[in-house]
């Protein structure tokens, strides 16, 4: 299959470059110029590109109308269900939803009516069969909210835990968000702490930094452009679990890593000035938890991930770029606005552009080459994080 988009071709010729194919076969292979090839050697990340906001559709306004309609059938006669034909009749005759068609109602409850079926527990049942898993072959990748007292106040913040399958080694960090940000810096440091990265697939949910689309029931995925050139860079293969609660069973071992960490480490509730104290306390837990033994297993975590190292995939020399970049001007109270938090800077680069380079954790402000300024990342919105030294 042809590659859809400028990032999938790029991770393409990487591939058949990494396998042995010579740039002329993979040009005739592509129908691309030596400049693309070239350019796809040197970076998995091409120039990125304006992406458009979703199309909403006419159909939008009706649909609370339509799950009305199927969760009313829940409890009628099985001969007395609405069709979709029906469906679409009473939108015409009770909403005068002249401008939707037939199409577009018969796909929607073709999908729609499943999803409540399942959510009201009317669906089929389900049998739960236990993985095996072969060493250095694949993990599993999930978030967990947790509280923290910091820096006096009680703050809500992210688990991230990265756990391979076979061995139950889980590396974790925690951040003040669960962005993009704290999910790409999660796998850049689990991977440099285990040493390299699975040879085979990587479980996921359908979360928002990686999947921009979930198309129907099937495993097929629209993933985020800058996720797929992250995940082609260290080698990762992706494999997204169903949405919703039946999901969670397909990666069950992150799932309840998550739950004991957070019990056994995080109670009682945490008092750290930072989440860089934090982190250091995290790393050494995650060191502690390489002598427990995972329910019957007869050898420890760390006696399974001995086996389980060395047969890692090698990661790349270069690192990947996780931070976001943003050009601002400095305010008249010498304050710039990141994600609607707002953070000082000296006061005399009141009414310039600074670059401001957002991390998971930390906010660093440049003029040029030049620091000028470094926060902790604030954790809600609308707050300000202000360094009164700065003002005189």
């Amino acid at each position: 299959m042809a590659p859809k988009s400028k990032v999938e071709l790029y991770a393409a010729i990487r591939r058949d470059c990494r396998a042995g194919m010579s740039k002329r076969a993979v040009m005739r292979k592509y129908g691309v110029g030596h400049p693309t090839v070239q350019n796809a050697l040197e970076s998995a990340w091409p120039r990125p590109r304006k992406k458009l906001p979703p199309r909403p559709t006419r159909l939008d306004p009706y649909k609370p109308v339509i799950d009305q309609m199927l969760r009313a059938d829940l409890d009628a006669p099985r001969k007395q269900r609405h069709t979709a034909k029906r469906v679409f009749d009473r939108l015409l005759e009770e909403r005068q939803a002249h401008g939707v068609s037939y199409g577009m109602v018969r796909d929607y409850v073709a999908v729609r009516r499943g999803e409540i079926r399942a959510m009201a527990g009317r669906g089929p049942v389900e049998a739960f069969v236990p993985q095996s898993h072969r060493p250095g072959v694949e993990a599993e990748v999930d978030f967990g909210d947790v509280t923290v007292r910091l820096a006096g106040q009680m703050v809500t913040c992210y688990l991230f835990s990265f756990r391979l399958s076979y061995s139950g080694k889980a590396v974790h960090r925690i951040f003040a968000s669960g962005g993009q940000e704290a999910f790409f810096e999660g796998h850049v440091h689990a991977l440099r702490v285990l040493g390299g990265a699975p040879t085979g697939k990587v479980r996921y949910d359908n979360l928002k930094a990686a999947v921009s689309k979930v198309i129907g029931f099937a495993r097929e995925r629209r993933e985020i452009e800058r996720w797929l050139a992250f995940r082609e860079h260290y080698g990762l293969d992706s494999f997204y679990c169903r949405p919703g609660l039946a999901g969670a069973h397909e990666k069950g071992g992150v799932e309840g890593d998550v739950g004991y960490f957070r019990r056994n480490h995080l109670v009682p509730v945490p008092e750290v000035d930072s989440l860089a104290e934090l982190n250091l306390l995290v790393e050494q837990w995650d060191e502690h938890d390489d002598a427990r033994r995972i329910r019957m297993r007869p050898r420890t975590v760390g006696e399974y991930f001995a086996v389980e190292q060395p047969l890692l995939k090698a990661l790349p020399d270069e690192p990947f770029d996780t931070s976001r970049t943003f050009a601002l001007r400095v305010d008249r109270h010498s304050r710039i606005s990141v994600r609607t938090n707002c953070y000082s800077v000296p006061v005399r680069f009141i009414g310039r552009r600074v670059r401001a380079v957002l991390h998971a954790n930390e906010l660093g402000v440049y003029d040029g080459s030049t620091e000028i300024a470094r926060h902790e990342r604030l954790i809600a919105k609308g707050g300000e994080r202000l360094v009164l030294d700065r003002f005189q």
